[in-house]
C-alpha cells in the first residue's frame, strides 16, 4: 500500500496560524506525514510569510503523536551541516523518532543573493553538498567523537548530544532526479531517495538505475526507501490537452477515483510514499475531502 503524505511550500505565506491548522489537519485526517520546503522566499513575485523551518518542525514534534515529517529539502548552502545535524537530532528526540531529514545542495538564486549566501557554481555546489552529507552522516550515525577535514568543513573530536532515540539518528533523505550527481550521492549516503515531479515510468527507470548504483556501493536496494514529491490538484477535471501536459510533469489531477488510480500506478512503479504538494494552503476542507475519499481506496494496492 502506498503511503500518502502532504507537502507544503513554507515560503508561500505560511505563518503560525496556517501552519498549526495544516499540522492538525494532516494529523487528524490520517495522512502519513507532513513535509515542507525550506526557503526564505519564492524565486519570484512578492515576499510572503515564510515560517522558519526548525521552529515550525519543533512545534509539530511537540503537538503531534503520529505523523512523520521533515524538510524537502533543507539546503546546505545556507544552513551549516553541523547546526542542521544538531537541530535534527534534538527535534527527532522530541518527536520520539518521527523526523526524516531531507538535505539538498541549494538552487534558488534569489534568496542567496538577498541574504548574502554563496550558492556557488554547479560543480562546487555539489562538492560542498557531498562534504555536508559526510559531516551530517558522521555526526548522526556515530556516537564516538568525529573528526573530518575537507575544503568546506572541518571537525575535531565532535560529538552531538542529546541524540536521536534511533540508532544512527533520523533517516537521511536526498531529493532530486539527476542521474549524474544526485543518484550517486543517494546511493552512498541516503536512507531515502525522494524524486520530484516525474511520472511513474520515469520514476521506475531512475529507481532501477539507483539499484545498480547501490549494488556497486555494496548496499541492498531495500536499504534506500523510494518516495516521490509531486503536485496534486484535487477535485478538478482538466481538459484533455492540459491533462496530458500535467501528466507529463508528474502532476496528479482529478476527482477521487482519478487520484487513487494515479497513486496506484505510482505504487506499481515502486513508490513507497508520495508527498502531495498542496498549494491551496487555506483549503482545509479539500484536504479533509481528499483524505476521506482517496485514502480508503488505496487499501490493498
Amino acid at each position: 500500500m502506498i503511503e500518502v503524505a502532504i507537502m507544503i511550500e513554507g515560503q508561500d505565506g505560511i505563518g503560525w496560524p496556517r501552519w498549526k491548522r495544516l499540522v492538525r489537519t494532516v494529523e487528524d485526517c490520517g495522512y502519513a506525514g507532513l513535509y515542507r520546503s525550506d526557503h526564505f522566499t519564492n524565486p519570484e513575485g512578492p515576499v510572503k510569510d515564510a515560517l522558519e523551518l526548525w521552529s515550525s518542525l519543533t512545534w509539530l514534534a511537540e503537538n503531534t503523536e503520529r505523523i512523520e515529517f521533515g524538510p524537502l529539502v533543507s539546503p546546505v548552502s545556507f544552513r551549516h551541516p553541523v547546526i542542521t545535524a544538531w537541530q535534527a537530532s534534538a527535534v527527532d528526540a522530541l518527536a520520539e523518532g518521527r523526523l526524516r531529514l531531507g538535505l539538498g545542495a541549494g538552487w534558488q538564486e534569489r534568496e542567496h543573493e538577498a541574504f548574502g549566501f554563496d550558492l556557488l557554481d554547479i560543480d562546487r555546489r555539489f562538492a560542498r553538498f557531498e562534504e555536508a552529507l559526510e559531516v551530517v552522516t558522521r555526526l548522526l550515525r556515530s556516537e564516538k567523537p568525529v573528526s573530518y577535514s575537507g575544503e568546506f568543513y572541518r571537525l575535531r573530536e565532535a560529538v552531538l548530544k542529546p541524540r536521536s532515540p534511533r540508532p544512527g539518528g533520523p533517516p537521511i533523505v536526498i531529493g532530486g532526479n539527476g542521474p549524474r550527481r544526485t543518484l550517486p550521492l543517494a546511493a552512498r549516503y541516503a536512507d531515502e531517495w525522494n524524486a520530484v515531479f516525474i511520472p511513474a515510468g520515469r520514476f521506475a527507470e531512475l529507481s532501477a538505475r539507483l539499484d545498480g548504483m547501490l549494488a556497486e556501493a555494496g548496499r541492498r536496494p531495500e536499504e534506500v526507501r523510494r518516495t516521490l514529491m509531486t503536485r496534486v490538484i484535487f477535485g478538478r477535471e482538466p481538459a484533455a490537452p492540459e491533462r496530458e501536459r500535467l501528466e507529463a510533469q508528474g502532476v496528479i489531477a482529478g476527482a477521487a477515483p482519478e487520484v487513487a488510480e494515479r497513486l496506484g500506478r505510482l505504487a506499481e512503479a515502486g513508490v513507497q510514499r508520495v508527498m502531495l504538494q498542496w498549494l491551496e494552503i487555506d483549503d482545509i476542507e479539500g484536504l479533509e475531502a481528499m483524505a476521506s475519499s482517496v485514502l480508503p481506496q488505496l487499501s490493498g494496492r
